[in-house]
């Protein structure tokens, strides 16, 4: 019997192609016996592994939720080999609201793991995915974008890991998503994450972070929906050949890291934002990233935002308004 509040229709051990909700209790004043109806699907076809895929995990992220809704109507059960658990708004809410965080209890979902079966409705949904998800999951995929606050360079993303066997093999994922880089990136704060919570029960996984700005593109849904398939194909889930860069006349996924707080720079002012480098330009140390203007003093000169290493500049502050602690830059090297 499920430890959780949440029910759904969804048989995970059925064979074929389900499409139904988790039933997530949320009694409000309008609606005293209330529930959210959060979508989810199952693709399965016989043995063989079982591939968790979520979007939505921030609501103001949008590759992740179009290309897994894109994935899950045209995934038929004979292509598969195995499981295929799409998720694709993860915190519900948010997405629905076009926000960050959820409008409900104003929870991050991915600072809430292992959730809670008594908590508010973001820490039961994560309680759900720890405790009914993941253990059915060999491989999770985790698509983020930069949202509203950051702009990224299309990347597959994962941690650095303390099992040599398993780090090779969640690299070698990385290369598979084909996104034009593979990032191994330090945290300025993993609790409570899935990633985290994935990674601690053995599981491979590789998240993305894909455009952002809080807008999508051709070419950042291409590269959610092309690395998603290619996960498959590298899991043995589904047949057929990895849709390569190459393939596509692109360079191959260059692997880089974050390996410190050095690779971050925050603004220590409000004001604007003038960047002087885009995503995608390599960058020397001391090198003039941007420059936060203070509109309540024009008089004055503008703070400059300085490169504190050599490297490639792989996200940068989203919007025009800045406030002191918001990151404005984020510097990869090469792995």
């Amino acid at each position: 019997m499920s430890d959780s509040r949440i029910s759904t229709d969804i048989d995970y051990d059925r064979d074929g192609k389900q499409v139904g909700y988790l039933n997530v209790p949320n009694s409000t004043n309008e609606s005293g016996w209330g529930t959210l109806l959060m979508p989810i699907a199952v693709v399965k076809n016989g043995r063989g592994p079982t591939i968790l895929f979520t979007g939505g995990n921030h609501g103001d992220e949008y590759e992740g939720p179009i290309a897994l809704m894109k994935l899950l109507r045209a995934l038929e059960p004979a292509e598969v080999k195995g499981r295929v658990v799409i998720v694709p708004g993860l915190n519900m809410p948010a997405l629905m609201a076009g926000q960050r965080l959820s409008p409900i209890d104003g929870m991050n979902m991915n600072r809430a793991f292992p959730g809670a079966r008594r908590g508010t409705i973001t820490a039961m949904i994560a309680h759900y995915v720890q405790t009914q998800l993941l253990p059915l999951a060999d491989f999770v995929c985790d698509i983020h974008s930069g949202g509203r606050s950051m702009s990224f360079l299309p990347s597959a993303v994962v941690h650095r890991l303390d099992d040599a066997d398993r780090m090779r093999k969640t690299l070698d994922a990385a290369r598979a998503f084909g996104a034009p880089v593979g990032l191994v990136l330090k945290e300025l704060d993993s609790e409570g994450m899935l990633d985290t919570a994935a990674e601690d029960m053995g599981r491979i996984f590789v998240s993305t972070e894909i455009g952002g700005a809080g807008v999508v593109s051709p070419a950042t849904i291409k590269v959610a929906e092309i690395g998603a398939r290619n996960l498959l194909v590298h899991f043995g889930i589904c047949q057929g050949n990895l849709v390569t860069r190459e393939a596509q006349g692109l360079a191959p996924t260059r692997l880089m890291a974050v390996p410190d707080g050095d690779c971050y720079t925050a603004a220590t002012e409000n004001g604007v934002y003038e960047p002087l480098v885009d995503i995608g330009e390599t960058v020397t140390v001391g090198q003039l990233l941007g420059q936060v203007h203070d509109i309540e003093r024009p008089g004055e000169p503008p703070a400059e935002k300085r490169a504190k290493r050599d490297g490639l500049l792989v996200c940068r502050l989203g919007p025009g308004r800045v406030r002191r602690g918001d990151t404005i830059a984020v510097i990869a090297v090469d792995l």
